[in-house]
């Protein structure tokens, strides 16, 4: 049985018993604590918890998740996976204990014929709360199951709860018994590798208090509404009913195994090592593959950073496999092949998200050569100061700033005869993830807590009406602060104020959230921030400037007229400009990022390579030409569908529901997808100019441009500059690129001289040099200032020249100068000078040391530098001093 029909048996079997098809969320989660849908519930979440009053009774659906907790044991067990598949059945206040319980039962052990998943009945084991008698009499009922086959576990297993008060309940788990081939008898309580868990009922019941951990807090009383949330694992479901040994073995990822395995010529199931490898490939280039699909692109922050991982581990494995060259367009397209058609994107979007993935294998190809590099140096200079190990530090600077990954460090030091100190390696390692976790347990302290809202989201969406109006009155529903919700908020507070209806727009889509004021009787309030921290709900973050504010006071909401006006234009401008690059650049340049403010916007966009001068400014003039045609700009609320049959486009990393508003400029010529705020023609954008263009990533390009008032200003200053520039040099303004052209080519010429001067100088002053050597034990040095020079080279030059003219005996030049605002020692030493243990690199070393910088290099000639001039002369004698030593 194929993954994708699985999931559409799923579907279909609860569509029968009337539930909402629910499609899935994106990867990109909503919830501002987590990167990822992490879970089949997490889109859920404001339903089951009251939050937002569910749209419907009882829903089904297919849920993409990604989950990296356990990314180091990918590939080394049978469920482990980062990107897998939830299918969940979900009631809000319809059926409960019972009904969930019958439903899983029936669709899983109906037959195939019937439409069911055809497991037999003898193969089911399930778990349950252990006080749960209830659950385990239905088990008895509902299935006929024998108390044989149903085990009682504690809290840690069989309790959910989201960590924090409010709604939990008891779980009940369907495990299927793989046989005695994979472990000992006894259910899942024996053996959980030969009992594998398929499905989760989650019966939530119960409130929730004073959460001391997972496993300890206080059950304060039953939930008005009982709630059902369950999952059943895709892919554990498709290697049973597909009899392979793993997920990574089903339909939808064994192609990217076997074509890894051609690839490296390796034979899975042979070496151990190996599968893990080729599971860890199979995996990785899957998830990344969905990850891009919904948007997400590499870079070294966030949600990139996660999908940079995975991609760089994939590579990492390949390359431990004996495949060092690219490999991408030949595994993302076997993974594209196999998931097409279950997620027909990842083929429609293809021209977008391939060069994503084969952009980011170069650039790790390359972070792997210039690692290695940095490696052999490592290597070298240990060997040299007759150490066996590499540093952990040295490790931990590889794999952390160069992406270097420590397994190929181990790989490249074993090779050379040499050890990594990998305890100080995890120890750093260890530090850096204990910052990680203290900086995301900040953020999330930083983060209300979302069931506050629940009573006033219960009473109804917030009404916008800033799309017509400036100013609405309302009714403050609730008034917040610190996250609690308070009875009144005084003067000088800040607090979080929610309104019945307000014209204020809050931040989305790329557009910042309007300025302005609330205003009622006896008080004013300046609005700092406009959210919508739960959907449907708009929260308006103000300063109490006057008076005190409660709940239930009558209040007003005033706009900023003449911001809003100006982020009208930007806005607007954004779409302007994204039709204008893709009439330029053709349809794969579509928008992968924005932000609107007044006056400016900045647009990310899919393009592989810098837009040249004629490029920037065809763009910019087709975006202008259209403000000049006074296009119509009109707004309709339609069904997604409609809007998409229409050729509206959906934008990544926004959500939108069933009913969405299109907005249409110049007609079909830009038509997206924007709940933001519009000009009513173009016209009234003003002025567009694109100042800026730079690369925010493998494949992804940043145009930035001022709007209206702000790109006339911008204009006026550069004809300022330009006035000034004709006035100094008396130049007409259409001569001044070649007038200064020619004054650049006049000073570097001058500068050539200057530094070719230099040069003689110095090297006028060799005999006196030379001349200068003491004896430092058996060794002649020559250990003097030059003052200034105009480069290093100059001084490297002039210490090897003195160095030859030391003739054959022991000899060491060490020669320093200030080289622009840095202090630079070139120490040369000759053959006679080595043989007595006699080091360059040492010496620049030593002398680096003391002027509070680095230093180093190969036995013969070495260079090291710092900023301290006025230590210069003690570096020179700390080098004499150390050739006095070694030579003793």
């Amino acid at each position: 049985m194929k993954t994708a029909d699985i999931a559409q048996r799923y579907l279909d079997y609860f569509e029968k018993n009337d539930h909402t098809i629910v499609p899935s969320a994106s990867l990109v989660s909503d919830d501002p604590s987590i990167l990822f849908t992490i879970a089949g519930m997490v889109p859920f979440i404001p339903y089951l918890t009251g939050v937002v009053p569910a749209p419907y009774p009882r829903a089904a659906d297919v849920q993409k998740c990604i989950r990296t907790n356990d990314i180091e044991e990918v590939g080394k067990t049978a469920r482990h996976g980062t990107f897998f598949q939830m299918m969940g059945n979900w009631s809000f206040g319809d059926y409960f204990k019972e009904g969930a319980i019958s439903y899983a039962w029936e669709l899983l052990t109906s037959a195939e014929s019937d439409g069911g998943l055809g497991f037999a009945e003898r193969d089911l084991w399930v778990t349950v709360y252990e006080d749960d008698d209830e659950a385990v009499a239905l088990w008895q009922k509902v299935a006929g199951l024998p108390a044989s086959r149903i085990q009682r576990l504690g809290r840690e297993d069989n309790y959910w709860t989201t960590g924090q008060p409010g709604p939990a309940g008891p779980c009940s788990e369907i495990y299927f018994d793989r046989g005695p081939k994979y472990g000992r008898d006894g259910g899942p309580v024996a053996d959980d590798n030969r009992f594998t868990e398929i499905w989760n009922l989650v019966f939530m019941q119960y409130a929730i208090n004073n959460v001391r951990s997972k496993v300890d807090f206080d059950v304060v009383g039953e939930l008005p509404k009982k709630n059902i949330d369950t999952g059943m694992g895709l892919e554990r479901v498709a290697f049973i009913k597909q009899g392979v040994e793993n997920m990574y073995e089903i339909d939808q990822v064994r192609p990217v195994l076997d074509r890894a395995v051609e690839l490296s010529g390796r034979k899975y199931g042979a070496v151990h090592e190996d599968d893990v490898r080729f599971r860890v490939i199979a995996d990785h280039v899957r998830s990344s593959l969905m990850l891009l699909s919904d948007g997400v692109t590499p870079s070294n922050e966030g949600r990139g950073y996660i999908l940079r991982r995975l991609m760089r581990r994939s590579v990492r494995s390949m390359r431990l496999l004996g495949v060092e060259g690219a490999t991408f367009p030949e595994l993302f397209t076997a993974s594209r092949d196999a998931m097409k058609d279950a997620y027909p994107i990842v083929s429609d979007d293809w021209s977008r998200i391939a060069p994503y993935a084969y952009a980011e294998e170069e650039t790790f190809l390359r972070t792997l050569a210039s690692g290695s590099t940095i490696l052999d140096l490592a290597v070298s200079q240990t060997k040299d100061a007759g150490g066996s190990a590499i540093t952990g530090s040295e490790a931990f600077l590889l794999h952390d700033t160069y992406g270097f990954p420590v397994d190929l460090t181990l790989e490249v030091a074993e090779e050379a005869g040499l050890t990594v100190d990998r305890a100080a390696f995890d120890a750093l390692m260890q530090e850096q993830r204990q910052r990680a976790k203290d900086d995301a347990k900040s953020r999330r302290r930083a983060i209300a807590d979302h069931t506050v809202y629940r009573d006033f989201r219960a009473l109804g969406e917030t009404v916008f009406t800033g799309y017509t109006d400036l100013q609405t009155p309302s009714t403050i529903l609730g008034v917040l602060v610190d996250g609690v919700s308070v009875d009144r908020a005084r003067e000088g507070q800040i607090a979080e104020v929610i309104l019945a209806e307000t014209a204020l727009y809050a931040e989305s889509g790329g557009q910042v959230a309007d300025k302005g004021v609330i205003v009622g009787p006896g008080y004013e309030l300046d609005v700092i921030d406009v959210q919508k921290p739960v959907p449907g709900l708009v929260s308006h973050t103000v300063e109490v400037k006057i008076g005190e504010v409660a709940a239930g006071q009558p209040a007003t909401s005033v706009v900023d007229a003449a911001n809003r006006r100006a982020a009208r234009q930007a806005h607007s401008a954004t779409h302007l400009v994204h039709a204008a690059l893709r009439d330029t650049l053709g349809r794969s340049a579509t928008q992968s990022g924005s932000l609107n403010r007044a006056g400016y916007l900045r647009f990310d966009f899919s393009w592989g390579q810098a837009l040249s001068p004629e490029t920037r400014s065809e763009i910019e003039e087709i975006a202008n030409n259209a403000v000049r045609d006074n296009l119509e700009v009109t707004t309709r609320v339609l069904s997604l569908d409609e809007a998409k049959e229409a050729g509206a486009m959906a934008l990544f990393g926004e959500k939108y529901g069933q009913t969405v508003r299109m907005v249409d400029i110049g007609g079909p010529w830009s038509r997206e997808l924007c709940a933001g705020t519009h000009v009513g023609s173009s016209s009234e954008v003003g002025l567009i100019n694109l100042v800026g263009e730079s690369s925010v990533g493998a494949s992804n390009r940043r145009v930035e441009a001022l709007v209206g008032l702000d790109a006339f200003r911008e204009l006026a200053a550069e004809r300022a500059i330009v006035s000034q520039l004709t006035g100094s040099l008396k130049t007409p303004r259409d001569q001044l690129p070649a007038k200064i052209a020619e004054l650049a080519a006049s000073l570097k010429a001058a500068e050539k001289k200057i530094a070719a001067f230099e040069s003689r100088a110095l090297a006028d002053r060799l005999p006196q040099l030379v001349d200068s050597a003491v004896a430092a034990g058996s060794v002649r040095v020559v250990a003097q200032s030059l003052g200034t020079a105009a480069t290093a080279d100059d001084v490297r030059s002039l210490a090897l020249q003195v160095r030859d003219r030391l003739g054959s005996e022991p000899a060491v030049a060490a020669l320093g100068a200030l080289v622009g605002d840095r202090v630079a020692v070139v120490v040369a030493t000759n053959d006679a000078a080595r043989a007595r243990g006699i080091k360059a690199g040492a010496l620049a070393k030593a002398a680096a040391a003391a002027l509070g910088g680095g230093g180093g290099g190969r036995d013969d000639v070495a260079q090291g530098g710092g900023t301290d001039a006025a230590a210069l002369p003690g570096a020179l004698d700390a080098i004499v001093a150390a050739v006095r030593t070694t030579a003793a």
